[in-house]
């Protein structure tokens, strides 16, 4: 296995010549008089050596000794609790938690990289901190003072962890059938009941106490999603002057045997009349927890791109090293006994696809992450509802692109060891399982594609697209330079991305499955077309850097791969979404 090294060049490259986010900084009061470009590198220097030194030696001998569960007490890997503990005394898991509270209150753009480098190093390990900076957010943005006071400063502080406690035995995507209940109780706090499946950390040894956030139904409660609240419910109950007090009637009734991330706990969680409080509005629960989905479906999308270039360099080391036969052409090195495995075709094929969406995604994330940050800090309300549609829009892309692309790209990485990518040693074999469950959860990669083309782009009768497109247009109407052909391939992508988007809205009315029957394709013909916009932005900055020599030259060629292998795949894309629905209905159920 090669030691992981952060991809500190290109993140930076992103951040300040790609992206130019200390223009936007410098516009955001929140953000300007704590955020400048230096101190960003200096917090990404340090978090790669956290992420280089702490975390990613440990990731392998975690993943196979995983987590030991016995009466309802989870145990963590040999390591976990010494690496858990210098991240938080570290301020690492409260890293975009509001300064008020002890947070870091770094902007999106600059966590993002920070996330790729935690999920390069170890998935498991990352989850213990991620879905508590999800659950700082939710409980900063809903909660009253009085909990926002209490729980946000040992959240962020990292003495508490906390959790999202949304599946239920019987319902998964489907959330307004739960049956969780919350029934109120004299001193305004309210009794919860009810089981919660897949609850990732849910119980574990890495803090002294684990803050659930729960959906669950008040008695008078309106059916279906409509009438979902949300409650905070601790492990332990806490005193007022903090302190922790007696243990909540919540505990860990199993936990799940899986594929992969062996060292995250994923739990059935059993809540016997456990005491919890009201965040938000009653009725409300569901708008409030996409306050954390939304953030964690691009964290999820960070977690292929980590598995993905963590799966890249061993992959690439190994090309360079290994000799297996002969070139097509005769080798530079003949006194060797057979070439490298870089000089094949087909290998370089797989790595140019892995170092495509690696980089690709890296720079989709950061824009995701800007428009994030100026959602958020943007200084009028106009930016902030302009930056809030395109989120809208491109979270279900940035869950299920970069994840599908991540399993891609840690498949090819495997495929180009062979049988080692097959074995334990090289490590890419845990990568394919790791990688894999981001494509599941956080709502599955065909959920989030219903919900790009049913909900934002039809629900919105394609009006949610138009801003993207036009931002894509004007930059292709700049000169092209060197690049007119990929403006040109782009500029047609975009076109025949609009065509086929009205060409659906079309069919709505007369066919029913039309949506659901073409959405994955959709939400993959918008991925790559974004991910050729995000390739052509790289490309045009590279070439005017020439101080940075060899790293620039890689990224115009690599952009020119993707225009030339990559991009091209939208044509059976396009055609599979105009062959309508027919093809999958046709089929009466006993034929299967």
């Amino acid at each position: 296995m090669t030691d992981y090294r952060a991809a500190l060049q290109d993140m930076n490259f992103l951040l300040h010549d790609v992206f130019k986010v200390g223009q936007d900084w410098e516009t955001m009061p929140q953000l300007a008089e704590m955020m400048d470009p230096d101190t960003a590198r200096a917090i990404l220097d340090e978090a790669a050596k956290l992420t280089e030194t702490l975390i990613a030696p440990n990731a392998r001998a975690a993943d196979e000794q995983g987590i030991t569960f016995k009466d309802g007490t989870v145990t963590t890997p040999d390591g976990y609790k010494e690496q858990f503990r210098q991240l938080a005394q570290g301020g690492w898991v409260g890293v975009t938690a509001n300064p008020e509270y002890g947070g870091m209150g770094l902007p999106k753009t600059l966590s993002a990289q920070y996330e790729e480098m935690m999920c390069a190093a170890d998935i498991s390990f990352s989850l213990y901190s991620g879905l508590t900076a999800g659950a700082i957010m939710t409980l900063d943005s809903h909660g009253s003072d009085a909990l926002k006071d209490m729980y946000l400063p040992r959240l962020a502080a990292g003495e508490w962890t906390g959790t999202m406690c949304l599946t239920e035995p019987h319902c998964g995507t489907d959330l307004g059938i739960i049956r969780s209940k919350a029934i109120p109780a004299a001193d305004g706090s309210f009794a919860i009941s009810g089981t919660k499946i897949f609850i990732t950390s849910g119980e574990h040894d890495l803090a002294d106490n684990i803050v659930h956030l729960v959906l669950a139904k008040l008695p008078d409660a309106p059916p279906g999603t409509k009438g979902i609240s949300l409650f905070l419910v601790p492990k332990f109950l806490v005193n007022e002057d903090g302190s922790l007090g007696e243990r909540n009637p919540v505990v860990a009734g199993s936990v799940e045997h899986k594929m992969g991330i062996h060292a995250s706990a994923t739990c059935v969680m059993n809540f016997d009349g456990a005491k919890g409080w009201l965040v938000g509005e009653p009725n409300r629960g569901l708008a409030a927890m996409f306050t954390m989905m939304n953030y964690e479906r691009l964290g999820v999308g960070i977690q292929g791109l980590g598995a993905a270039s963590r799966s890249y360099v061993t992959a690439l080391a190994y090309a360079k090293d290994r000799r297996q036969g002969r070139g097509a052409k005769a080798t530079q090195q003949r006194e060797a006994e057979a070439d490298p495995l870089l000089v094949h075709g087909d290998v370089r094929r797989m790595l140019l696809t892995m170092k495509a969406f690696v980089e690709g995604g890296r720079a989709f994330s950061t824009y995701v992450g800007q428009q994030l940050d100026r959602a958020k800090y943007a200084p009028t309300p106009e930016q902030r509802a302009k930056a809030e549609a395109s989120v809208q829009l491109l979270t279900p892309v940035a869950k299920a692109f970069m994840t599908d692309t991540g399993f891609e790209a840690t498949i090819a990485g495997q495929q180009i060891l062979g049988g080692h990518g097959y074995v334990r040693e090289w490590g890419q074999e845990q990568w394919v399982r790791d990688c894999r469950i981001a494509q599941i959860y956080e709502g599955t990669n065909g959920i989030q594609a219903l919900d790009l083309l049913g909900r934002k782009v039809a629900g919105s009768r394609g009006e949610l697209l138009k801003p993207l497109v036009q931002e894509m247009k004007s930059f292709l109407a700049e000169d092209a330079g060197a690049w007119a052909h990929q403006y040109q391939q782009l500029n047609d992508a975009v076109n025949q991305l609009e065509a086929v988007t009205t060409r659906v809205l079309e069919q709505v009315p007369s066919d029913e499955n039309i949506i659901n029957s073409v959405a994955v394709e959709y939400l993959h013909l918008l991925g790559y077309v974004v991910y050729g916009y995000m390739w052509l932005r790289m490309a045009r900055v590279a070439e005017t850097q020439p101080e940075l020599a060899e790293f620039a030259t890689a990224k115009e060629k690599t952009a020119r791969f993707y225009f030339a292998k990559l991009l091209p795949r939208i044509s059976g894309l396009i055609a599979a979404i105009e062959s309508g629905s027919d093809s999958l209905f046709d089929l009466a159920d006993h034929e299967f």
